[in-house]
């Protein structure tokens, strides 16, 4: 029981944190956005998921891991979620390393103060964040398809 219940949270978990990229990539491109608009979104959206997508995508990784180790006996299994916990722990780095950074400066503009270079940053952010949704996204399908796979 104990081993399905870890499974069965993995799978929502690895779908809530792929969902929430991909809604992000689908309908936030910021690429049309006036510096103001940027600005507000972008500050709006770090307060609001700064925090909690990092806790979410640790949750996902122990789960991940306690999922494979579980089932290591199953070694197609064991090998795909390690994979896909690697998959995440990509797009963790990401974040940390490569937007996180990047928020860090956006939540110090203003919107009559906005640098020159805005655009170079945002553009910046939004390759990172397409890196991290494919491997996010990649890691959930890992993550499926383990669970859903007959043996």
């Amino acid at each position: 029981m104990v081993t399905f219940i870890i499974r069965f949270l993995n799978i929502v978990m690895a779908g809530l944190m792929a969902g929430a990229f991909f809604a992000v990539w689908a309908g936030y491109n910021p690429r049309f956005f006036t510096p103001q608009t940027y600005i507000e979104q972008q500050q709006a959206a770090i307060k609001g998921l700064n925090t909690l997508m990092p806790l979410l995508g640790l949750i996902t990784i122990i789960l991940t891991v306690a999922s494979a180790f579980l089932q290591k006996q199953n070694q197609t299994f064991f090998v795909s979620m390690l994979v896909a916990a690697g998959f995440l722990i990509v797009a963790g780095l990401i974040t940390r390393f490569g937007n996180q950074p990047i928020n860090s400066i956006v939540m110090t503009w203003g919107k009559n103060d906005i640098p020159d270079n805005w655009n170079v940053l945002r553009d910046k952010w939004w390759s990172l964040h397409i890196l991290r949704s494919l491997a996010s996204f990649i890691a959930f399908l890992l993550i499926v398809w383990s669970n859903l796979r007959k043996d």
